[in-house]
């Protein structure tokens, strides 16, 4: 078969065994059919084959970011990013415009808002929202998405100034006066202030809920929703990216990507979550997930895991710890929010695992993450040991004795290098802070987990951070010194590659058909601008993606730089 695209003098990295290194591959008809060297490739083109001249720069696989929110973050890349904005007087120089050039929207909505945006201790209030747009709905999400901070008129609209009951795990933190401070924790608390954005919070539904839009879209609706996934598709084919794990899910999802799929519009193959709620009954599982799984297994877009929170974050006190916080955080004895009950947890990952579902559970406190390690541990026993493959997402703070438990497990450690302090992104003291001194032995203890032989797996959490791959990769590998009581956790170069390729593959269980460059494998491949084995770690990020084939088609093209 003739080729369709033939990529040529290109520095390969296969992640196959059996030929660890090549320059040029063959693709025909979505599979790659032939990797070699330049001269055996190239006299196979025909007079219609597409030659990509890849002038020495890396080829590897396309990569794979194992954890994402689609759809929010790709509403939230035409939302006012407040990254990088401190003070109440330049919060005001960014938003007063940005609300002045958009007046159609009835909710002001920004992104990417620092927990220390007023500086340390001062958390945002409605009051000082209310300095900011005074007669306007506006409000503002922390980084993480845990936190939205919103202004009276916001609260009011939404129906949350009284306060009002919430799920477990969420609170509307109130004022001395009796009425909502503008802090609201945790979906539970934040879902109300979401359905007043321009897509009617059906972006973070899948999160918030895990169920579908009521009232159901209407056609005009799904289409605007459509369009908004398009670019943030595009956005990510643009990285390189040729598939995503997303981490929130209904069928409603399911649904946009699947059309999308059948008009050509899908740039990237989806895999989507069942999402379980802890205030779900568990009779909710077997009802809807298997139906769910079975509409839902293209090449494309497809549903095969369940995911659940046990806890929220350390910035905002919600992550489960084992002691309480230090500070003013720790008062009362904050030792975080239980957003399951250990039983419940446990007896839906027992449900999840015998219905033969892979499970991902976001887990950042160290009792968090022990709970949840627990609770596969009984799922285990309770239905005996196969290849599941159930993932931790995040596992940011672990007490140090449970980190060989993932490996003896088969535990899947799923780790989003740039969300670390010293990950470049965010604030370097923004998390030791909020820790006891001997807890940042087991804090973002990446090498640790690898050198257990815990599968490690590296994702971005778009939109908590970009979903641009290099500069998460130059987290892994080039990581800040934050000094005493931090040790090195640094990644070499090859096992970061591995972890956003072959091994985010490896879990999801298609490792036979994709994450290598071999004779029949899936045509997912991205080909950068540099050889990035010839940049140092910390110049990493001069290198982009330069051209992205999904399934055989050319998914995004620039000029290769010369």
């Amino acid at each position: 078969m003739t080729p369709d695209i033939i990529i040529y003098n290109g520095a390969l990295m296969t992640f196959d065994d059996a030929q660890p290194n090549a320059e040029a591959l063959a693709i025909s008809a979505g599979r790659i059919t032939a990797v070699g060297s330049t001269a055996a490739i190239t006299p196979l083109a025909g007079p219609e084959t597409r030659m990509i001249d890849a002038a020495g720069a890396t080829v590897l696989p396309g990569f794979i970011d194992s954890h994402v929110h689609l759809f929010g973050g790709s509403v939230e890349l035409s939302c006012l990013s407040l990254y990088g904005v401190y003070g109440l007087e330049a919060m005001a120089e960014a938003i007063r415009p940005y609300a002045a050039a958009t007046p159609e929207e009835e909710l002001v909505f920004c992104v990417m808002c620092d927990y220390g945006i007023l500086g340390t201790g001062k958390t945002p209030t409605r009051h000082d929202l209310d300095y900011i747009l005074p007669d306007r709905a506006l409000a503002m999400f922390a980084p993480d998405h845990h936190t939205v901070w919103a202004n009276t008129a916001a609260l009011k609209a939404a129906g949350l100034l009284q306060g009002g009951e919430v799920d477990a795990g969420s609170e509307i933190v109130m004022g001395a006066d009796g009425l909502a401070s503008g802090e609201l924790l945790e979906p539970g608390a934040y879902s109300p202030v979401l359905a007043l954005t321009r897509h009617g919070g059906r972006e973070m539904m899948g999160l918030t809920t895990g169920k579908d839009p009521v009232p159901p879209a209407t056609a005009a609706q799904r289409e605007m929703d459509k369009d908004v996934i398009v670019k943030g598709l595009a956005h990510c084919a643009a990285q390189g990216i040729t598939g995503l794990h997303l981490m929130d899910g209904n069928t409603y999802q399911l649904e946009l990507l699947s059309e999308l799929e059948a008009e050509g519009r899908l740039l990237c193959r989806c895999n989507v979550p069942f999402h379980f709620k802890g205030t779900d009954p568990l009779e909710r599982m077997a009802a809807e997930a298997p139906e769910m799984r079975a509409r839902f297994q293209s090449d494309m877009v497809r549903c095969a895991h369940v995911k659940m929170f046990i806890d929220g974050v350390i910035e905002s006190g919600t992550a489960l710890m084992l002691e309480p916080y230090p500070g003013e955080m720790g008062a009362g004895g904050n030792t975080g929010d239980e957003v399951f009950t250990q039983e419940h947890l446990v007896a839906a990952c027992v449900e999840a695992d015998r219905l033969g579902f892979q499970i991902a559970i976001h887990a950042i406190g160290d009792a968090g993450i022990r709970r949840t390690i627990d609770a596969y541990e009984a799922a285990l026993k309770a239905n005996g040991k196969r290849d599941s493959r159930h993932r931790i997402e995040h596992l940011e703070v672990m007490h140090p004795e449970d980190i060989p438990r993932l490996a003896e497990l088969d535990i899947v450690a799923s780790i989003q290098p740039g969300h670390a302090p010293m990950g470049h992104i965010f604030p370097p003291d923004g998390v030791g802070k909020y820790l006891h001194d001997h807890q940042i032995a087991g804090a973002y203890a990446w090498q640790d987990i690898r050198e257990t032989g815990a599968k490690v797996i590296f994702s971005t959490d778009w939109p908590v951070i970009p979903v641009d791959v290099m500069p998460n990769i130059k987290a892994a590998i080039a990581p800040l010194d934050l000094g005493e009581h931090w040790r090195d956790q640094s990644q070499s170069l090859s096992d970061t590659l591995e972890s956003y390729t072959k091994g985010n593959a490896w879990a999801e269980f298609c490792e036979d058909v994709k994450g290598q460059l071999k004779v029949g494998m899936m045509a997912d491949v991205a080909v950068m601008s540099h050889e990035l084995t010839a940049l140092p770690p910390g110049g990493i990020t001069q290198a982009a993606a330069c051209v992205t084939v999904c399934n055989g088609k050319i998914t995004f093209e620039r000029a290769l730089s010369a």
